[in-house]
């Protein structure tokens, strides 16, 4: 095997996103992970991804909001280069008002998207329709926005691992690091980091969620009572998710998962008779700062980190592929300085 040019540690969305646009780039890439492809939180089943609201705006929001603009030409290319579906589309969300009070903040945020979002999505009020897709709204109307998009997480990180080996990238259950180094190791790097620091650098904060059986394929995401109600393109719902910041087995499902069904059921009458057909949980890497730590390794001299996507990571991923990439292959430094791993220590 040629020496790698790049080696990325950790097979999750955001290392292997990294090391597809090296790839891209015509680098020799390595990714090695001793638990495998998706292993973690990128083996997930929602995959919600939908924007930060369009007011108080700063550099995460803003780079958010480039990166889902890139999204879907991002996916199609791993798509093309890998032969594998990713499950992402571009299918909108609703939300419903609850009263007067909501009107009025959804009007102001309607305001703020028409001048921030660049002309590329709209976020509008509509009135409710009473359709079975939608879920009851007590003021009669809706939040409409066409930026939110869905993915399926499992299948998309699968598929850009495809991407990589057919671009020509070793992926690796073991092997030595050479080359430039990124540690993309998620909850666990977190935790490595804070061992080696004075005090907390990020933690892993637990989720579960459920698959249910119901063919709403082609319809909008909706997002209702704090859940998010993904319709996928296999013809499954995803409904999630829970934030735990205690937990014993990060793998683990449990009656916290059952009140999440239920919670769901009851805001959505369409998903009444879902038949539940899978149970999931993992743990999410968030950062002390709560934005992505990019740049170079704080505690590991040369290298680099890409870690903290928390529940955002796979909608951030094209965009921290680029800025990685910038850096990595080009000696470019394009990321945002709030996301300078400093920021986290």
């Amino acid at each position: 095997m040629a020496t790698a040019d790049v080696t990325v540690m950790g097979a999750g969305v955001i290392g292997l996103s990294i090391a597809w646009a090296c790839v891209q780039r015509g680098a020799k890439v390595q990714v090695i992970d001793p638990n495998g492809v998706a292993a973690g939180a990128s083996g997930g089943i929602v995959g919600a991804l939908a924007p930060h609201v369009p007011e108080n705006w700063n550099a995460k929001k803003d780079f958010q909001l480039g990166s889902l603009l890139m999204s879907q030409a991002f996916w199609a290319d791993v798509t093309e280069a890998s032969g594998c579906a990713t499950g992402y589309a571009r299918t909108g969300r609703l939300q419903p008002l609850a009263d007067e009070a909501a009107i009025a903040l959804a009007q102001t945020r309607a305001f703020g998207a028409a001048g921030l979002w660049l002309g590329q999505a709209d976020w509008r009020i509509v009135p409710a329709t009473h359709a079975d897709w939608e879920p009851p709204s007590p003021s009669g109307l809706l939040v409409q926005d066409t930026l939110t998009a869905l993915i399926h997480p499992r299948q998309a990180t699968l598929a850009l691992a495809a991407a990589i080996t057919a671009g020509g990238g070793d992926i690796l259950r073991s092997g030595h690091a050479q080359g430039k180094v990124v540690w993309a190791t998620g909850a666990a790097g977190l935790e490595q980091m804070t061992e080696t620091h004075t005090r907390l650098v990020g933690a892993g904060v637990k989720g579960q969620a459920a698959l249910l059986r119901l063919d709403a394929r082609g319809l909008p995401q909706l997002f209702v009572d704090t859940l998010h109600i993904v319709p996928h393109l296999d013809g499954t719902v995803a409904i999630g998710s829970t934030t735990e910041r205690d937990f014993d087995d990060g793998t683990a499902t449990d009656d916290q998962l059952d009140a999440l069904v239920a919670k769901a059921r009851a805001a959505l009458p369409a998903l009444q008779n879902a038949p539940v057909i899978a149970r999931w949980a993992g743990v999410r890497p968030r950062s002390r700062s709560r934005a992505p730590m990019l740049g170079r390794h704080p505690f590991i001299p040369g290298a680099f980190v890409a870690n903290g996507g928390f529940k955002i990571g796979f909608g951030m991923a094209p965009k921290m592929a680029q800025v990685m990439a910038d850096l990595l292959i080009d000696d470019r430094d394009t990321i945002p300085a709030d996301f300078d791993p400093a920021a986290s220590l």
